[in-house]
């Protein structure tokens, strides 16, 4: 209900003096988020240098017994049948932190950072910050075919949680720090720093606004200054120059798209069917990660090159170094073993190894397409980064993304066009198959939660209360005895003051002078049943919040929601009191049909015109054309 004055004559109308989120408390709160994403920002690059090396650590004492902090790149087998053994010691080290500490460790890292924006308010518990990447760290030193990336993203956003959980903030504040740490952490670890911001835009924000935009930059700069500090400013993949011709290879790279989405529906599809039959294992869930260690630990004593993070093969694949079996095998049993091991509920990041496979897939097609047609003489690295992209971009949904990451990590600008061919192409080609999901959100998905999948413009925004509001309100004069109102509504003699729930009062000169509801007048007239000379002035609410015809529709339900209150009257701005209209909850749900009508209705375009005036009348929107 609106708020009530006590005065006897016409109370001033107080529009929006009350309203709480000004201009300069938003754009203060602004700058205290951002000051804490440079904090975020340092925080993760340290967390990701500590995973780097921890990770370094585990690998070469594991595999080649020593104390090392040199990332190795595993390609032969060093253990020999000892070898199958590792990866389960591993997965049951992983099993028992999931069951002893938190099973939000088990995953590749992403989804459950999404579960935490979408079911928790973006509280993270301390305990991930810290199982996360130890887990991580033990999966993948004792041969897990997994990346950090992963873990260290989840750990990023934990940080930034806790971070934002240390002092008051709101929920979408703290779902902007959790995307600092994330985009810091991937950034920590691949020196992408763009990539990054629109990684956390497309996966775990859902919005562009400078409210997470400002922040999220600034906390993803923040990391790769840090990390070129701690690990110097060389790219991840030490790659050579590669070369893009997309005027000769167009027609290749245009192939490639379908290819690529493909791939990454069969690797959405087939990890999900992975983790439904470790799901039906009838043992417990700590012995389930050493069930998957083990199998991989006997694909490793056939293919050693598919344990581990594999950044050196990924850099092998990208300066063409590898011959077509090596290949082959890392297509083949990498991606065999990331999705067996990722579906016994393990810890591991999914980015890498489908870098790596993806990447391999691209330079065979390459070699495959120089062999048919000598003349073609593409180049293997160029492909290879152009599919790596399209795969995961279109497998998680976040194409934008992944075209500036192969971008950023072979800062060639001749990459960019490839880039955006084949992922536009595999991205509509995974749209026709996989709309409502993706391998980010099928697990979450199958809990019953809801991600969006895109983002838009809020329509309230975009439409003026103008455009929506009704222009013939029910209006009741200020003086108007209450009991007359009351038998006018009851017999439906005025239909449209039976119409609205609302009337607006308004005096002899037509001003707004309040507004009164249905259970205004029935409380009035259950307090006072014999008074005959009260008038609807006498109960009418008259301190009022208004809108004006030229907010937005966003502005004018922002008010409602602030004030408890489910329509408003519609004034001049000039003149307050001067009524033009009414919003109601309905009017604002009108301004979501419009959009809705936009997006659907067909209209008849000029050559529908024009061959409707030679031949007849044009089609009506939205008609089908008659069959022949």
């Amino acid at each position: 209900m609106q708020d009530r004055s006590a005065s006897n004559g016409l109370a001033p109308i107080t529009p929006d003096a009350d309203r709480t989120h000004t201009p300069q408390k938003r754009g203060f709160r602004l700058w205290t988020i951002t000051a804490l994403a440079v904090i975020i920002g340092v925080l993760a690059a340290f967390v990701a240098y500590l995973l780097y090396d921890l990770i370094s650590l585990l690998t070469n004492v594991v595999f080649y017994h020593k104390v090392a902090f040199t990332l190795p790149n595993i390609t032969s087998n060093p253990l020999g049948p000892w070898l199958v053994l590792v990866p389960a010691i591993g997965g049951l080290i992983v099993g028992l932190m999931a069951k002893y500490g938190t099973p939000k460790i088990k995953g590749h890292g992403i989804p459950e950072a999404m579960e935490a924006v979408v079911t928790s308010h973006s509280k993270v518990e301390a305990q991930v910050a810290i199982l996360k990447p130890l887990s991580a760290a033990i999966a993948i030193g004792t041969g897990g075919p997994f990346g950090a990336e992963g873990p260290i993203i989840q750990t990023g956003g934990a940080v930034g949680s806790l971070v934002g959980q240390l002092i008051d903030t709101t929920p979408a504040e703290r779902k902007v720090l959790l995307a600092c740490g994330a985009a810091a952490g991937m950034a920590a670890i691949f020196s992408t720093p763009i990539a990054a911001v629109i990684l956390a835009i497309e996966l775990l924000l859902f919005e562009f606004k400078p409210r997470s935009f400002i922040p999220v930059t600034v906390a993803s700069a923040i990391a790769t200054i840090v990390r070129y500090q701690l690990l110097g400013t060389g790219l991840l993949f030490k790659v050579g120059p590669i070369h893009f011709n997309i005027f000769h290879d167009l027609p290749f790279y245009i192939l490639l798209g379908p290819i690529c989405g493909l791939a990454a529906i069969g690797y959405t599809r087939a990890l999900y069917w992975f983790e439904d039959l470790f799901d039906h294992l009838r043992v417990d869930d700590v012995w389930k990660p050493a069930i998957g260690g083990l199998i991989l630990g006997v694909i490793g004593l056939f293919a050693p090159r598919v344990l581990g993070v594999g950044y050196g093969n990924i850099t092998a694949i990208l300066n063409n170094q590898l011959p077509v079996a090596v290949l082959l095998t890392i297509l083949i049993f990498k991606s065999l073993a990331l999705l067996i091991s990722l579906g016994s509920e393990t810890s591991g990041g999914l980015l890498a190894p489908m870098l790596m496979s993806g990447g391999a897939l691209g330079a065979l097609y390459a070699i495959g397409m120089n062999h048919l047609c000598p003349a073609a003489s593409l180049s293997p690295g160029a492909f290879a980064v152009a599919s790596m992209a399209a795969i995961f971009g279109a497998a998680s949904r976040s194409t934008f993304a992944f075209i500036l990451f192969g971008f950023e990590i072979t800062r060639n600008y001749g990459s960019l066009l490839p880039l955006m061919i084949v992922s536009a192409i595999a991205d509509g080609v995974v749209l026709l198959f996989l709309r409502e999901t993706t391998i980010m959100t099928e697990k979450l998905a199958r809990r019953g939660l809801t991600i969006p999948q895109e983002y838009e413009a809020d329509v309230l925004q975009q439409v003026k209360v103008d455009e929506v509001m009704d222009r013939t309100p029910g209006v009741v004069p200020a003086k108007k005895k209450l009991a007359e109102l009351a038998k006018e509504i009851g017999t439906l003699t005025d239909p449209q003051l039976h119409k609205h729930r609302a009337l607006l009062v308004v005096d002899a000169e037509g001003k707004l002078a309040g507004i009164v509801t249905r259970g205004d007048i029935l409380r009035a007239l259950e307090q006072h049943p014999d008074d005959e000379n009260l008038t609807v002035l006498d109960v009418c609410s008259r301190n009022l919040v208004v809108t004006y015809e030229d907010e937005t529709v966003y502005e004018a339900m922002e008010k409602m929601l602030l004030h408890d209150i489910g329509r408003l009257p519609v004034v001049k701005r000039k003149d307050p009191q001067q009524l033009v209209g009414y919003l109601g909850r309905a009017e604002v749900l009108k301004a979501r049909f419009l959009r809705f009508q936009e997006e659907q209705q067909i209209q008849p375009g000029w050559w529908r015109a024009y061959r409707g005036s030679r031949s007849g009348p044009p089609l009506k929107s939205g008609a089908r054309p008659p069959s022949a």
